[in-house]
């Protein structure tokens, strides 16, 4: 099985039903396992087998189902083909790069052009499979155009059709409300019956027309796709029928077949509302990805590279390749993610974590791509170029939490399913009821305040005409694109609004599951502690001996026990603990190292060495074997640790890691690390502990050093899981949510990616390792716990958002779709409102960008700390 994963531009969605329509026919594929189209964003997402199924398959059923996902073409130009089997060898290779849909390779010509998705492969990729298969492409990387450029251009000459057909369809339409002016405020004055003997209906004809051609048009091809292909009914069906029923019943009247009033003014006007909605619509979705976009406009234009002689050569940014070294002066954006190797300043790193404050950089330490530097000279070298760099790892994962979706629009979706058939039948049945019983239902409506907006009902027009306008009102106002933007549009801003304050979400799942944790369980080293292990204390027993002696008693009887064994004292302890620990990559072991090395102790290397995961290690040094661990180690080597437990609770105590020392199976030394407590730790603890949040705590310490810790953070005692050791975290965890708690594991080494994959909600804090964020839901771009909170608080923040957008929706359809079924509203005005029902949702999205996650957000915008 071969797993691959598409994302598609699609075009042609007008609603959240045509999201729904494209994911039931790539599902309905073979090897298709999900498929998630967002209207909003205009974005899809595939996992296929590509095995079973291909890329051109996908596309095949998105265009029969009447959209279109975007697609390239290239040509580029191949030497070195000798024949028409080398022309086949090539077009296996591309074919084989995922995301290409088709390759047709000439050799006649020495050239293949290349059909393939632009979200998902680059001009490189298929440079890169031609030189694979062993030919060379002739390179042209003028010709290469970025993704967001792209998508920006895209969307750009939408906005710019939208707005040319929202002005052509005002220039024809202006009349009308001149008209319609006329007719119900002047009485009819103005406008005359005839023009030069011709009835002045046709002059409406020649103004309603061409909008009905040019801006319905686009309508009535959506609708076409909609019904005859998929057999299921949009919100283009709803404009199409309550647009065309205006206007063919106007074009009946004119003809002399019917009798009545002709409503090309409505006609024609629904079109230039709901074009208008859809240009204000495709500029907020614009203003919706503007975070995104500004993250990408951060990037440095260029960067200055410097050589071993100290030459400096100031290159393009694509030109830069990892190990190159550059030189950043103040003031200048850092290139691209690198590690200082000569300077000392302060970075700005704001834009991409969050944090506001400058942080102090030297050699050794690694700075991101993007970030500004404020005062010293830095040299960097670099260690991550292009897509592999966090700021296009930040923009990657924003586009995947917009592609997918919360479960909440399960529910938008599944009304949207039904809605629009509903409201046609709702339609239909009133517009019958009015032709049929007009007198009793006028008797029964005239009462209500609004009446007589169509005109005054059956007494002023015929049942036939009025029953048509009831129709043609009730299908215009029950549209249901707010219903679709409401979810997406929220999720789009809360997603940027993450990434802008240093929280990233894999997903609009992630993002509304979030909210629902009652339960944090922060592991201890690195997440609650710096992490930054140092040698605090050596013991030797001998004096731990002396110690005892001096208190009397049977203490002193211990320490004679001491004096008869093995007699070393405290740098001898040591030197021997950290020769063991040279080839431990644990942080307790560096810091053993490190704190030898520093009181000038000459260590030997190990003859042996072995590592026991969870208890420490045991090693050859100078013929002697020595152990160095916990309790456990030493239990499962037969040696006595209770000679020196007196020094280990001691140290435990004061919340410190401690470590026994043997020695050829005799208890020598205790040696101890302490790890600091993070500044921020005991505020995100009370900040999450205020909410009604239980905060607990794991780790593979003991549990006296864990409790101390806990207790000095503000963790329960009884919240503390110690002693677990790294494979077993995810059991303590599945343990934890055994009895329904909803638990989220805050993490950051190789040994959390277990539990941050069984948690309810994984979230990775920033410094961790790349597997700790892979197996995360949540990543936090900052070493900083108190960004928990900022998680389940934009969690929150941005499902209140999409509880108001679905009350604007909900509601405004609540509400009108009786005032239209009852002959209350005219046409014109419901399609008026139904276009203003999509912009407010989406205004209300916008709104959501300005809020900082410092607060919580409660359902209408109030602030509370």
């Amino acid at each position: 099985m071969s797993t691959r994963t598409a994302h598609l531009d699609i075009r042609g969605m007008s609603c959240a039903n045509c999201s729904q329509t494209i994911g039931d026919a790539l599902e309905s594929l073979d090897g298709v396992s999900v498929a998630n189209a967002n209207y909003a964003t205009d974005d899809g997402t595939v996992e296929y087998d590509s095995e079973v199924v291909s890329l051109a398959e996908i596309y095949e059923a998105i265009e029969a189902a009447g959209y279109s996902a975007e697609r390239a073409s290239r040509s580029i130009g191949i030497t070195d083909m000798s024949c028409a089997n080398c022309a086949e060898t090539n077009e296996s290779a591309l074919e084989d790069v995922p995301g290409v849909i088709d390759a047709d390779v000439n050799y006649a010509t020495d050239e293949t052009t290349v059909e393939y998705n632009p979200d998902d492969v680059s001009l490189a990729a298929l440079y890169d499979a031609i030189e694979t298969a062993g030919y060379t492409p002739v390179r042209d990387e003028a010709g290469d155009e970025s993704d967001q450029k792209r998508r920006d251009a895209a969307r750009q000459a939408e906005l710019r059709k939208q707005r040319r057909l929202t002005i052509f369809g005002a220039v024809l339409s202006a009349p009308f409300l001149l008209f319609l002016a006329d007719k119900f405020l002047l009485g009819g004055t103005l406008v005359p019956e005839t023009v030069f003997g011709i009835d002045f209906g046709w002059v409406e004809f020649l103004l309603a027309t061409p909008v009905q051609l040019v801006l319905g048009r686009p309508f009535y091809v959506n609708s076409y796709n909609a019904l005859v292909k998929n057999r299921r009914a949009n919100m283009d069906v709803l404009i199409a029928l309550g647009s065309s029923t205006a206007y063919v019943y106007s074009l009946v009247v004119l003809l002399g077949l019917l009798a009545g009033s002709m409503y090309f003014d409505t006609a024609a006007l629904i079109l230039v509302f709901i074009t208008l909605g859809n240009y204000l619509e495709a500029r907020s979705k614009g203003q919706a990805g503007d975070a995104l976009r500004k993250l990408l406009e951060m990037e440095a234009e260029t960067a200055t590279l410097v050589d071993d002689e100290g030459n400096e050569e100031e290159v393009p940014l694509e030109d830069v390749e990892v190990g190159d070294r550059m030189k950043v002066r103040p003031g200048e954006k850092v290139p691209t993610d690198g590690v200082v190797v000569d300077g000392q300043s302060a970075v700005d790193e704001s834009m991409v974590t969050g944090e506001s404050i400058p942080v102090e950089k030297e050699s050794g330490d690694e700075v991101i791509g993007s970030t500004i530097n404020e005062n010293g000279v830095l040299t960097v070298e670099a260690t991550k170029v292009g897509e592999d760099t966090a700021l296009q790892g930040i923009v990657q994962t924003v586009k995947e939490a917009q592609s997918r979706q919360p479960e909440i629009q399960n529910l938008a979706d599944r009304i949207s399913a039904y809605f629009v058939p509903a409201v046609i039948i709702n339609a239909t049945f009133w517009g019958l009821v009015w032709f049929l019983f007009p007198e009793t239902l006028s008797s029964v409506v005239s009462a209500l305040p609004l009446w007589g907006l169509v005109g005054g009902g059956p007494a002023a027009l015929s049942a036939f005409e009025f029953a048509i306008v009831v129709f043609a009102s009730s299908v215009l106002i029950a549209c249901p694109c707010a219903l679709g933007l409401a979810t997406p549009a929220a999720t789009m801003v809360g997603s940027t609004l993450g990434a802008k304050n240093g929280v990233l979400f894999k997903g609009g799942d992630i993002l509304e599951r979030a909210k629902d944790v009652d339960t944090v369980v922060f592991d201890k080293t690195g997440t609650l502690t710096t992490g930054e292990m140092t040698l605090t204390d050596v013991v030797a027993l001998e004096d731990e001996g002396n110690r005892a002696a001096a208190d009397g008693g049977d203490a002193a009887a211990d320490g004679g026990a001491v004096a008869a064994r093995t007699r070393l004292d405290q740098d001898a302890v040591l030197r021997l603990a950290a020769s063991a620990e040279r080839d431990s990559e644990h942080p307790l072991a560096q810091a053993i190292v490190e704190g030898a090395e520093e009181r000038g102790l000459e260590l030997s290397d190990p003859d042996s060495f072995e590592n026991v995961p969870g208890q420490g290690v045991r090693a050859t040094v100078d013929d002697r074997e020595v152990l160095v661990g916990n309790r456990r180690l030493l239990e499962a080597n037969d040696v006595d640790p209770s000679l020196a437990e007196s020094a280990m609770e001691r140290l435990e105590r004061e919340g410190k890691t401690a470590m026994l020392v043997t020695v050829d199976g005799e208890a020598v030394g205790v040696v101890a690390d302490a790890d600091t407590v993070k500044e921020s730790s005991a505020e995100a603890v009370a900040a999450l502990q205020e909410r009604g949040l239980d905060v607990m705590m794991i780790t593979g310490d003991n549990e006296r050093t864990a409790r101390a810790v806990a207790e000095r953070v503000g963790i329960d005692p009884d919240n503390v899981r110690a002693g677990v050791l790294p494979e077993d975290k995810a059991d303590a965890l599945e343990e934890i949510q055994s009895t329904g708690r909803k638990a989220m594991m805050v993490g950051d080494g190789v040994n959390d990616a277990p539990a941050l994959a069984v948690a309810y909600v994984g979230t990775a804090i920033g410094s961790g390792t790349d597997v700790a964020i892979e197996a995360a839901d949540v990543t936090l771009m900052r070493d900083d716990p108190l960004d928990v909170v900022k998680v389940i608080r934009i969690s929150e923040a941005t499902l209140a958002k999409i509880k108001q957008n679905l009350v604007w929706a909900l509601g405004y359809n609540t509400a009108m779709i009786p005032l239209a079924s009852l002959g209350l509203l005219q046409p014109v005005l419901a399609a008026g409102a139904m276009a203003l029902s999509s912009v407010s949702v989406l205004s209300n999205s916008l709104l959501f960008r300005r809020y900082t996650p410092d607060h919580d957000y409660e359902l209408f915008g109030r602030l509370r700390r």
